[in-house]
């Protein structure tokens, strides 16, 4: 490559510690993004960046016009590929971060800084459409503190100034814009739905419960730390034996996965209850699926959401934001003790040609028991008395699942239990069906609620006695009763993996983890959860009326106008108390003591001329003194190297001034 010859005007012209400012500024920038896009996106972002910072430091030419739209072509059309469109939400990101890169090649001048920087502070708005978590946002912050100093260093044409100087610079700045931020996020006015969720591709959702249930599928879910939702009680929590948060209800099986079937609305409410309710807020994490959780049995249906016969609770859009409603779920109730023969007969049916042995053995418990009652009794039993294990890696099954399970394996997870203690049943005549849905929690006592993760999810069965309904049946609690009352960490195997939130049981970590979680849950409540409907409440209580958008406006308007003129009269009051520069002060000081000799400083009389015309009028033994006194201080405020220990040798000339001499 030739070597440049900088056909850029030098004003305009970009020194190689800018380049290098300003790719490094666009690597923080751009980093989150690694985890989000293809590995070649990640690998030519990289390699773009450390072509220009090379081209920079060699002092190499750039690359071609026609070259830079073949890349963008390219670029556009590896996206596609990619992600089978150009828009949405991971595909728009995609793009931009490839032609960001590709405005990094043609970086030559001022100007195009600019439009690099103005893309930067826009590269990190792309990085909260994944996550918004606090140390995301804390790293994001640290990147616009990074681009605004780099800025400023722009604007500063006199000189360079140390990065030390411009990251203050910097930091003053942005904590000058914390109020405005302030008034403008309570203020502005909401827009319904998700600010971040911009369109995406279907196939990526968020671990969680499905409408399907197989060997394994629990199993792998109960592997992972991640929150499924947070709960509020109105008063003290249940016990945790009833702790049951119900989800999808499984009823149709083919000789291995479970699934729910079509569910029905326009339920008759055939339920016998006991009691007060219990109340309770959830803040539900997104999972891109349907299902609301509640505890068993929901009585009250959310809003935007409905219940189905089954008593599931769900959602009419997806959850792709963090959804809050309140509950109200009764403990002790009846359901069910008017079912349908429809019903019934659809909670027998079991396919063809699988599982003999089981079916054996169910019908040996139909033939010698007396009630069904009798035959879950004996169910609960071989789980209870047999050498059955509760475990996280279970091994694989054949076709014959069940049999295979229940007659040779005999290690499973909750699952397991569930789908084989169903089978049985139906096998004996018994209608029964799979429920799924988490099962336990932990109560933070740092913030007063309790955390239910993906971990806690679990599977039990309902079965349906002519005396009493649809009741539930826990086959799990009979063969690990650990499980149900401390939870899966006290009741699998010590050589089985667990989840990193369970592994530790320093007191100390866990304090200090349900105090992140705790913080984590307030930024989640009253920042990403600050809603359209939040804000107008909150306006409501401050205002003590009801509110609209039109108020909020008005009250925006406001707010902004009172706290910009706050900041203005305290930035003009501090720097009226600024310390005044020492050497301005003496001048100031030589000023008035001509002054009191009849020789005022004219309004912008420069110091030359105001020497000059005081010494025409002075006597001869003081003029030279005058001159001295201004010749000291020109140095001192306009030459570039002014003398050792200048404020002190200006305060000695002026006093060597004897004025009073005639």
């Amino acid at each position: 490559m030739s070597r440049i010859s900088k056909p850029v005007l030098e004003a305009e012209a970009l020194t190689t510690s800018r380049v290098l400012g300003l790719v490094g500024c666009l690597a923080a920038v751009l980093a989150p993004h690694a985890m989000h896009v293809p590995l070649w996106i990640t690998l030519i972002v990289a390699c773009a960046m450390l072509l220009r910072a090379g081209f920079a430091w060699r002092g190499y030419g750039l690359p071609a016009t026609w070259i830079l739209a073949a890349l963008a072509v390219a670029a556009a059309a590896g996206t596609w590929l990619s992600y089978g469109m150009l828009f949405g939400r991971d595909a728009a990101v995609a793009l931009l971060i490839l032609m960001l890169c590709l405005k990094l090649m043609e970086l030559r001048s001022t100007r195009d800084a600019y439009v690099v920087v103005f893309l930067g502070y826009f590269g990190v708005i792309t990085n909260f459409l994944y996550s918004q978590t606090v140390p995301m946002g804390l790293y994001l912050f640290a990147c616009v503190w990074l681009i605004t100093a780099y800025l400023i260093g722009m604007q500063r044409q006199a000189g360079p100034r140390s990065v030390v100087a411009l990251l203050r610079h910097s930091a003053v700045l942005l904590g000058q814009s914390i109020p405005v931020m302030a008034v403008l996020f309570i203020l502005f006015p909401r827009i319904p739905g998700p600010l971040w969720a911009l369109p995406q591709r279907s196939g990526s959702g968020v671990s969680g419960l499905s409408d399907t249930m197989a060997p394994g599928t629990l199993a792998s879910l109960s592997l992972s730390d991640a929150v499924a939702f947070r709960v509020e009680f109105d008063s003290e929590p249940p016990p945790p034996s009833l702790l049951y948060w119900r989800g999808p209800v499984m009823w149709d099986f083919d000789g291995r996965t479970w699934r729910t079937g079509e569910a029905e609305v326009d339920f008759r409410r055939d339920v016998i209850t006991s009691g007060n309710p219990i109340g309770y807020t959830v803040t539900l994490e997104p999972h891109h699926t349907r299902w609301l959780f509640g505890l068993d049995l929901p009585a009250q249906v959310p809003r935007n959401g409905i219940v189905t016969t089954d008593f599931e609770l769900i959602s009419l859009r997806p959850i792709r934001e963090r959804t809050r409603y309140h509950m109200r779920s009764q403990l002790d109730y009846q359901i069910g003790r008017n079912a349908s023969p429809a019903t019934l007969s659809r909670g027998l049916a079991l396919p063809d040609g699988f599982d003999p042995r089981a079916r054996a053995l169910a019908r040996s418990w139909r033939e010698t028991a007396g009630t069904p009652r009798e035959i879950v009794q004996r169910a609960l039993n071989m789980f209870r008395q047999q050498p059955f294990f509760y475990t996280l890696v279970p091994p694989e099954l054949g076709m014959n699942s069940v049999d295979q399970f229940l007659f040779e394996t005999r290690r499973g997870f909750c699952e397991h239990f569930a789908s084989s203690f169903v089978f049985l049943m139906r096998a004996a005549g018994v209608p029964a069906r799979v429920v799924t849905g988490y099962q336990g929690g932990v109560m933070n006592p740092v913030g007063n609620y309790m955390i239910v993760r993906q971990s806690d999810a679990h599977a039990w069965a309902e079965v349906w006695l002519p005396d009493a309904g649809w009741v539930r049946v826990d086959p799990t609690a009979a063969v690990s009763p650990q499980r149900i009352e401390a939870g899966m960490d006290a009741a699998v195997p010590a050589g089985d993996p667990l989840p990193l939130l369970a592994r530790t049981d320093n007191e100390w970590i866990r304090q200090m983890r349900f105090a992140v979680d705790s913080f984590t849950y307030g930024w989640n409540q009253w920042v990403l959860g600050y809603t359209q409907e939040r804000q107008l409440a909150m306006m409501a209580r401050l205002t003590g009326r009801r509110v609209n958008t039109q108020s909020i406006v008005l009250m925006l308007a406001i707010g902004t106008v009172v706290t910009v003129s706050v900041l203005t009269y305290l930035t003009m009051r501090r720097q009226r108390r600024r310390p005044r520069d020492p050497v301005v002060a003496l001048w100031d000081a030589f000023s008035r003591k001509l002054a009191r000799r009849g020789l005022p400083r004219r309004p912008g009389e420069g110091p030359r001329d105001y020497v000059a015309r005081a010494s025409r009028e002075l006597p001869p033994e003081l003029r030279e003194q005058v001159e001295a006194v201004g010749t000291l201080y020109v140095r001192i405020r306009y030459e570039a190297d002014p003398p050792a220990r200048a404020a002190a040798s200006l305060r000695e000339a002026i006093r060597a001034v004897r004025l009073d001499t005639r």
